[in-house]
């Protein structure tokens, strides 16, 4: 039905138009706004996307071969580590190396010396030449003097085995021991013949090419380091006063603990007052050196016993020459170190006292290497009482032969 039927204008025509604007006025708004769209909503780059796919890809994949980052940081570290331990151990070889290239140097400059100044060279030097000489745990060298003929059968009949035993010490333990002791100012007197028949008897001395005197310790401390490392390939070398009670076992345990330090010094640490005035016992006469009246020495270990390591021996037989001797034979010891990388070691086992402080340690399982008295700076009267110390604080026969060193 329409307008004109109803009496009124015919509008049909205008109405038609008005649809086809509107449609294309409706497909205009879309296109508009598709170009809208595209101008204001960018697409992210590809090259981002796929940076980040990356590097989920690389998480994924880890964690995939069961290894999460924080694993690979700590397996490079892992590695950092292993490669200090490598060189550190190269180090350490290239070290003992040269120390034993060093002690070879010694044992000939020793053996070239006694040749020069026309002293015979004993067997055992003969024998033990430096590309195969046998290796030792340790060299006891007890010093003693002319006069000390009782002193040494006390130690004889205590703590220092005798004949095959002595041997077999050597042979099986690794421990070589002698009596150190030099010759008399008349060269073949009376004096000298009294120790090469005692020496014929019991073969238990190491003879030095040394003037003996109580002043001229410090120089026989030098030679007897000089010439035991000439003699003996040993781990450490000990020097003991004839008038000390020693558990020879205990010795070797100690020392043992301490076999991978290359330069050790040890024994009872002190640091006594340097003494300027004279007359008295222990004078030092270049008591100036240490600075004002008063002062004391710097940290050495006192002279009954104490034992160094081969490379130390070594250091001294090369620079036997050229080391300064002190009045105190244990002074001029601990000088001989100062400025070098050593080790030094404080242990009061080394110097007990007698009963009962001694017997009581042992009976506490705490045994002493070595015991005396500090009033006479040995055993009083040792001769007399070294088998009662011996009896009451000596460690046993069987201790020494059960032991492994």
């Amino acid at each position: 039905m329409t307008w004109k039927s109803r009496g009124g204008f015919e509008s049909a025509p205008k109405s038609a138009v008005s649809k086809k604007w509107t449609i294309l006025f409706c497909i205009g708004c879309f296109c508009a706004g598709m170009l809208f769209s595209d101008r204001m909503w960018t697409v992210p780059e590809v090259k981002d996307i796929s940076r980040g796919m990356g590097a989920e890809d690389e998480k994924l994949k880890l964690i995939a071969e069961g290894c999460e980052p924080v694993n690979v940081i700590k397996r490079e570290a892992g590695d950092i580590l292993g490669e200090v331990s490598r060189t550190h151990h190269a180090i350490q070889t290239l070290d003992k190396t040269i120390s034993n290239l060093e002690m070879e140097l010694a044992a000939a400059r020793a053996a070239q010396e006694s040749i020069i100044n026309g002293s015979p060279i004993s067997d055992e030097l003969k024998i033990d030449e430096p590309s195969g000489r046998r290796k030792y745990l340790m060299v006891v060298g007890i010093n003693t003097a002319f006069s000390s003929r009782k002193r040494r059968d006390s130690v004889r009949a205590t703590w220092m085995p005798q004949g095959d035993k002595r041997k077999k010490l050597e042979e099986e333990k690794g421990i070589v021991m002698r009596f150190v002791i030099g010759h008399s100012a008349s060269s073949g007197g009376i004096l000298d013949r009294a120790i090469e028949a005692e020496d014929k008897k019991h073969g238990d001395f190491l003879r030095l090419e040394h003037v003996e005197g109580y002043l001229e310790l410090s120089a026989k401390t030098k030679i007897y380091f000089a010439t035991a490392v000439a003699l003996w390939n040993a781990d450490f070398y000990v020097k003991v006063d004839d008038d000390v009670h020693v558990n020879i076992a205990t010795l070797g345990a100690t020392l043992v603990r301490h076999r991978s330090k290359p330069r050790l010094y040890i024994g009872c640490m002190k640091s006594g007052p340097v003494l300027a005035q004279k007359g008295v016992r222990y004078h030092e006469p270049e008591y100036w050196k240490f600075g004002e009246e008063g002062n004391k020495y710097f940290r050495h270990a006192t002279g009954q016993l104490y034992a160094i390591s081969r490379d130390l021996a070594s250091y001294v037989a090369i620079n036997q020459h050229m080391l300064h001797r002190y009045a105190n034979e244990d002074v001029s010891l601990g000088s001989w170190f100062i400025g070098l990388d050593v080790e030094h070691i404080d242990d009061r086992r080394l110097c007990c006292g007698t009963q009962p402080d001694c017997e009581w340690k042992a009976q506490a399982g705490n045994m002493c290497v070595a015991s005396f008295d500090w009033s006479c700076s040995g055993v009083c009267k040792s001769s007399e009482r070294m088998k009662e110390v011996h009896r009451r604080c000596g460690e046993g026969e069987n201790a020494l032969w059960s032991a492994v060193f």
